[in-house]
């Protein structure tokens, strides 16, 4: 059985992803555990290769997490669930690109071309400015991150997400799932979206780095935004090299600040947590077994 397995911590719950479908297990008020299950198309062989699979996977990822999200919403505070329209997964999707672009891309451009008009060398070096750049997307993240961090909700969902991260260690480690083997692993992950995001911020930095000095403002930030594709396609690929060479000395290296930055965005979980994080694993592995029995 493949270890692709994916996740990410949601209200009061996890959701696990695998290549033929995916799950979230959710703890209601009263202790219970609810579970959603739907299986997965494979996607064509056109949209597999390399830097592209990566562009695909992430807004894979963004649906889902909406759909998990919503799920989990509905059973942790006992409501009815309420299925999104396509529409408005839609403009979900949207409102959050729209505030990430404001927030990631054209404020740091904008402070930087600002700090150009007091420092020459930002101005004129195009290594610089764009160094600069990076250097206040990342500081405006780490902002946000902590920021989000005093809220006492999103506590819970990082104390989830060190059992996503918890489980999925187990698991690759061909370890029984269970509380008591949880415990020894690291609430940390190579493969964690926050690695994934830093990755991203310091791709940009040498890709940016190609766009010319000369051009104007607008110019500049119009081309960020066509260039996300490539610096996601190319941060996919990475993420997934640094997890497969984990054990190399140098990628480890590499990817340390990822591992530290997730000290903000997991925690460790309870039990309780690591339970249902053991649940929506084994209900997603199920279906990699129907898929070998269908094989056979």
């Amino acid at each position: 059985m493949g270890k692709n397995i994916g996740g990410q911590a949601v209200i009061e719950g996890v959701m696990m992803k695998a290549p033929k479908g995916w799950t979230v297990a959710v703890r209601d008020m009263k202790g219970d555990i609810h579970v959603k299950r739907e299986r997965l198309h494979e996607l064509p062989r056109s949209l597999r290769f390399p830097m592209l699979r990566g562009v695909v996977a992430l807004f894979h990822a963004l649906i889902l997490g909406i759909k998990a999200i919503e799920f989990s919403a509905s059973k942790a505070y006992n409501e009815d669930e309420k299925t999104m329209s396509p529409l408005l997964i839609s403009l979900t999707i949207g409102s959050a690109f729209i505030i990430g672009i404001a927030l990631f891309v054209f404020l740091p451009l904008y402070a930087t071309k600002l700090l150009g008009f007091t420092f020459v060398s930002v101005s004129k070096n195009s290594f610089i400015f764009n160094l600069v750049d990076g250097v206040i997307r990342v500081v405006i993240f780490l902002i946000y991150v902590i920021a989000i961090g005093f809220w006492k909700e999103m506590r819970r969902i990082f104390e989830y997400h060190g059992a996503e991260h918890k489980i999925i260690h187990a698991y690759e480690a061909g370890e029984e799932l269970s509380v008591d083997n949880m415990r020894r692993f690291s609430p940390h992950h190579p493969r964690c979206g926050t690695s994934f995001l830093l990755i991203v911020m310091i791709t940009s930095i040498l890709v940016f780095s190609f766009i010319p000095q000369a051009w104007p403002f607008i110019y500049k930030f119009l081309s960020r935004l066509i260039l996300i594709p490539l610096i996601a396609g190319i941060s996919y690929e990475l993420l997934k090299l640094s997890a497969r060479m984990k054990d190399n000395p140098v990628v480890n290296l590499l990817i340390m600040p990822g591992l530290l930055l997730q000290r903000l965005t997991t925690k460790e979980p309870d039990d309780r947590q690591m339970e249902v994080a053991i649940t929506a694993l084994k209900e997603v592995l199920k279906f990699e077994v129907e898929k070998v029995e269908n094989a056979s």
